[in-house]
């Protein structure tokens, strides 16, 4: 049998070498994250998204890994998902985590703020992580602005 190779998986991108993202995989990329040494997977997408897998969390609890579901609303994203998130992935720092959602466009909105705001990585070099999956739509760009000036304000 030919394993899945995560540079098969739909936007996928590694943010460092415990972090690694993408849009929705199947069922046999699974196996290739679990072989890749990833502990627990982040799904950020709704489970109506395109390409859901309805059985997810048994897919991922069946192979050892950790399942957690932030489901984020592609149309009104709000910034408790985001500082939910925060608090996800600062639980799990010491883990290797894959993080996804349908297109790997939430998620990289999402690990642009959790970097900047929680990881001091400089603005500019992730915005280029975020920018090699997209350019944020409107909504996305001011969903971006609120969490940022919100966080701030809470940390402050």
């Amino acid at each position: 049998m030919n394993t899945p190779k995560l540079a098969e998986i739909r936007a996928f991108l590694s943010l460092s070498d415990k972090i690694g993202t993408a849009g929705q995989p199947s069922v046999e990329q699974f196996v290739a994250i679990k072989a890749a040494g990833y502990e627990t997977v982040v799904n950020l997408a709704l489970s109506t998204s395109t390409n859901a897998l309805q059985n997810e969390a048994e897919i991922i609890t069946s192979y050892g890994m950790e399942y957690i579901h932030i489901p984020v609303d592609w149309e009104k994203p709000q910034v408790e998902d985001a500082l939910n998130f925060f608090e996800v992935m600062a639980a799990n720092h010491d883990k290797k985590v894959f993080v996804h959602c349908a297109a790997n466009m939430r998620v990289s909105a999402f690990m642009f703020l959790y970097r900047t705001l929680c990881q001091n990585v400089a603005p500019e070099a992730a915005l280029q992580d975020l920018q090699q999956i997209w350019t944020p739509a409107p909504q996305w760009q001011a969903f971006i602005e609120q969490v940022t000036t919100q966080y701030r304000r809470k940390i402050l």
